[in-house]
């Protein structure tokens, strides 16, 4: 008999799972989809050629379909020195584009202030924000390396300077381009304050720490004559808090997830009983660096 306890334990698990799946049951879930709102993407820069708005409907949670363009807006951006510019959706698809009058005339400018507003289906939308300063990429430069340390595959990592303006405190958003393509990953949204990430030490007019010199790089790195750009966005602080939050939402997952949370919007309904809108409304200038893989700009890797 001792020979056979072993087998107790076994037999008992079996049973209990046997048990449990017989006591499935599906339950179809009915849920209120509740009013559209509309969505606002809006990013203005001070870099010469056309801006551009999107606006679109809200659409169900569990509805995985394109979200329907909101169509037949007014929006309208002004500035505090009192210029308008009139953003018109001429392909009726929600992409509402101000076009500059020639190929150096830039909306945007360092220290001023934006106010858009959007009229749609009798109600109006507003948002305010400054363009805040930004400092220049100084250098892009690449070191050949390995993937990890296990394995043997080598690549080249993309590494780039930068220092952030001193006497106050600044917030930036990195991006980068591989072969003219945007990194888009949740990873990707690279945000700074001061020249590292927020609860650091003071860091103001110091060089990017190195994590951040080194976070435009893809998983696999890259390879010998791909083109890198690497772009330095200026962020007001509520445009910090917006990415922040939406970056948590997006990553927001696996055992210590926290419930979701709403991301936070600076665009108002100017009637308080109104649809409240969701999205942000971004003004930045920005300052970039491309370089291409080819030996001038590959420096020995420190690392090894």
């Amino acid at each position: 008999m001792k020979r056979l306890s072993f087998l107790y334990p076994l037999v008992l698990c079996l049973l209990v799972l046997g048990s449990l799946s017989g006591c499935e049951t599906v339950i179809d879930a009915k849920l209120d989809t509740g009013p559209t709102q509309l969505s606002v993407d809006a990013i203005l820069t001070d870099q010469p050629g056309p801006q551009t708005i999107h606006l679109t409907q809200t659409a169900p949670y569990f509805n995985s379909g394109t979200p329907s363009a909101a169509l037949s807006a007014t929006v309208i951006v002004t500035d505090n020195v009192g210029k308008s510019y009139a953003f018109t959706d001429e392909n009726n698809d929600g992409y509402y584009v101000w076009q500059p009058a020639s190929t150096t005339d830039t909306l945007g400018h360092v220290g001023r202030t934006y106010q858009l507003t959007i009229n749609l289906g009798g109600e109006t939308y507003r948002a305010s924000s400054a363009i805040n300063r930004v400092p220049i990429v100084d250098s892009l430069v690449f070191a050949k390396t390995k993937i990890n340390p296990l394995s043997k595959v080598e690549g080249y990592r993309a590494e780039f300077y930068t220092r952030d303006l001193p006497g106050a405190v600044d917030y930036y958003r990195i991006r980068y381009y591989r072969n003219g393509t945007l990194q888009a990953r949740a990873r990707d949204i690279i945000i700074v304050q001061d020249a590292a990430f927020r609860g650091s030490a003071d860091t103001d007019g110091l060089l990017f720490i190195q994590p951040i010199r080194r976070s435009v790089n893809p998983d696999s790195l890259y390879a010998l004559n791909e083109e890198v750009k690497v772009e330095v966005q200026s962020l007001s602080l509520e445009a910090y808090n917006f990415w922040d939050a939406l970056r948590t939402q997006i990553t927001n997952g696996g055992l210590f997830a926290t419930p979701p949370a709403n991301v936070p919007t600076n665009i108002t309904n100017t009637n308080p009983s109104g649809r409240k809108p969701v999205g942000f409304f971004i003004t930045s200038a920005v300052r970039s660096r491309t370089a291409r893989i080819v030996n001038e700009n590959i420096r020995p890797d420190d690392n090894r």
